[in-house]
C-alpha cells in the first residue's frame, strides 16, 4: 500500500472535484506561477490516490509545469458503485482518462503509476490525440509477478466474506512492525488514520475489478510501441510488482526514455520525489523540444 507523507494539500495545491463528460473526479491541481510549459495527468495505482504525486506538486510547478493528480473512478474520494464490477472494466477506467484529459484542457503529458499505467497505456491506445507523451512509472508491459498476484488474490478473497473495515484489520494485522510504526513521520501526522479513511473511500468493487486486471494484463507492449507518441519508463532501482529487468526491456521495446530512480522502490514518486519529479520535468521538456524546427 503506498504511504504519501501527508493527505494535507500543501501551499499552492488545489483540492477539487473535476467536472468531466464522463462524471466527477476528486483531483489534486498544482500550477506554476507564470504560464505552464505543459499540463501533466497522474493516475494513481491499486489501493492507491492521488495523494501519492503530494510530494511532486511543488517541484514540477517550480520546474513550470502543471500537475493534476486524479482519484480514478471508485478510488478514495471518487464515486463508484460498490457492487458492480462492470464499471470498472479497463476500457470504461480508459474513458475516463480521456475524459479528464478533455477536462484539463488537452493535450496533456499522460502519466500512470502501476496499475495507473495500464489505464494510460488502455486509453493511449483507444486515442493517443489528447496526450503530449505517456509515462509508465512502476508500471510492466503484463500482469504482476507470482507473489503479487497471490496478494491480491488474497485481498479479493477477503473482500468476499469481509467488510471494508474487517479487510483494513486484517491487513494491519498481516504487515511487519516497521510498517506499522509512525515514528519517521512528520509531527502531527495521524498516518494510520488517513491510510483508513482512505482505504474505506475505496469501493469493494473497484478493487476486485482491478486487482483480477492486475493478474491477468496481456503484454501489450507491441501494439503500444507502434503509437507515435514519446515514451517514457520510469522506476525504482527495485521493484517486487514488476522487476526491473523486465521493465529494462520493456523501454528497448518501446523505444522509450528510461529513466532508473536510485534509492527508490515500486513508489518512486513518494520514496525519492525530488530526484522522480527533475527526472519527469527533463522528459517533458525534452517532448517540447522535438517539436522545434
Amino acid at each position: 500500500m503506498s504511504r504519501p507523507y501527508t493527505f494535507v494539500p500543501p501551499a499552492g495545491v488545489r483540492a477539487y472535484r473535476l467536472s468531466t463528460s464522463r462524471g466527477e473526479f476528486a483531483v489534486l491541481d498544482a500550477a506554476p506561477d507564470g504560464p505552464p510549459e505543459g499540463t501533466a495527468l497522474l493516475l494513481p495505482g491499486f489501493t492507491g490516490s492521488k495523494e501519492d504525486f503530494i510530494a511532486l506538486h511543488a517541484p514540477l510547478a517550480a520546474a513550470g509545469y502543471r500537475t493534476v493528480a486524479v482519484d480514478g473512478r471508485g478510488q478514495f474520494e471518487t464515486d463508484g458503485p460498490r457492487d458492480d464490477e462492470t464499471a470498472y472494466a479497463q476500457s470504461e477506467l480508459a474513458q475516463d482518462v480521456l475524459a479528464q484529459a478533455a477536462a484539463i484542457g488537452s493535450p496533456v503529458h499522460l502519466l500512470g503509476h502501476s496499475l495507473g499505467g495500464q489505464i494510460a497505456r488502455a486509453a493511449v491506445l483507444i486515442d493517443a490525440s489528447p496526450f503530449v507523451s505517456l509515462t509508465l512509472m512502476a508500471s510492466g508491459p503484463a500482469e504482476i509477478s507470482p507473489a503479487q498476484q497471490e496478494r491480491v488474490k488474497l485481498l479479493r478473497d477477503a473482500l468476499a466474506v469481509m467488510s471494508m473495515a474487517e479487510v483494513w484489520e486484517a491487513i494491519r494485522a498481516m504487515e511487519p512492525p516497521e510498517e506499522t510504526d509512525t515514528g519517521g513521520l512528520d509531527a502531527g501526522l495521524d498516518d494510520l488514520a488517513d491510510l483508513r479513511r482512505r482505504w474505506l473511500g475505496n469501493s469493494p468493487a473497484q478493487l476486485v475489478a482491478t486487482g483480477r486486471q492486475l493478474c491477468v494484463e496481456p503484454d501489450r507492449v507491441t501494439e503500444l510501441a507502434a503509437v507515435p507518441l514519446p515514451k517514457h519508463v520510469i522506476s525504482g532501482e527495485r521493484d517486487d510488482t514488476w522487476p526491473v529487468s523486465l521493465l529494462d526491456e520493456m523501454a528497448v521495446r518501446l523505444d522509450a526514455h528510461r529513466t532508473l530512480v536510485e534509492g527508490a522502490e515500486h513508489s518512486p514518486n513518494a520514496d525519492e520525489p525530488l530526484a522522480t519529479a527533475r527526472a519527469l520535468a527533463g522528459f517533458w521538456s525534452s517532448t517540447a523540444r522535438r517539436d522545434l524546427p
